[in-house]
């Protein structure tokens, strides 16, 4: 999830980057653990389906019940990534296929139209991405990103098998892991 400014909100919050957060904020992200050896935004790898989701205070029991049986009609998938793009302050890795992700946030954002991707700053929401490092400013960012991405090259393609969504909530300091859907998932409405 990339700010604005290039910060990255999973992971750093508001008072050091601007970024909007506040407590209670929720987003839905995939954990991507092959790649953390590689991220240097200090924050563990993701690519996020939809921030912000809900406050944390309306994902209640009947929220928790319709995500299950959202992300149960969605089949898991494999993400691959072999390539970098950026944006502006971010070094990135380009998920591919991008499609099962960007199902994922239209049925999520068409069930929950208020959950509008990024808060609307990138008018319809951003790419999928896995944010590499978003440390650099204006001025250092091209070459730091360019010996950067040199540096991490040799360690792609890597893939990831997805099976779950994991819904997190920023506390004010850190976001914390709440609940893991998983897709495919047998589910019957009670």
């Amino acid at each position: 999830m990339t700010g604005a400014t290039g910060a990255e909100p999973v992971g750093s919050g508001s008072a050091a980057t601007g970024w909007p957060d506040v407590p209670g904020d929720t987003a839905l992200t995939i954990k991507v653990p092959e790649a953390d050896p590689l991220v240097r935004a200090g924050f563990p790898a993701h690519v996020t389906v939809l921030y912000p989701f809900l406050h944390e205070s309306r994902v209640d029991a009947a929220t928790q019940h319709a995500l299950t049986g959202l992300f149960a009609g969605h089949d898991a998938f494999t993400l691959t990534f072999d390539s970098f793009g950026r944006f502006p302050g971010v070094l990135h890795l380009d998920p591919w296929p991008h499609d099962p992700v960007t199902a994922l946030t239209k049925d999520l954002t068409r069930r929950w139209p208020e959950a509008v991707p990024y808060r609307g700053i990138f008018g319809a929401g951003l790419a999928p991405h896995l944010t590499i490092a978003n440390h650099e400013g204006p001025a250092t960012q091209e070459a730091a990103y360019d010996a950067l991405q040199a540096e991490l090259a040799p360690a792609l393609p890597l893939s990831c098998s997805v099976g779950a969504v994991h819904l997190i909530v920023w506390d004010g300091r850190r976001w914390q892991d709440r609940a893991a859907y998983r897709l495919g998932a047998p589910y019957r409405v009670a």
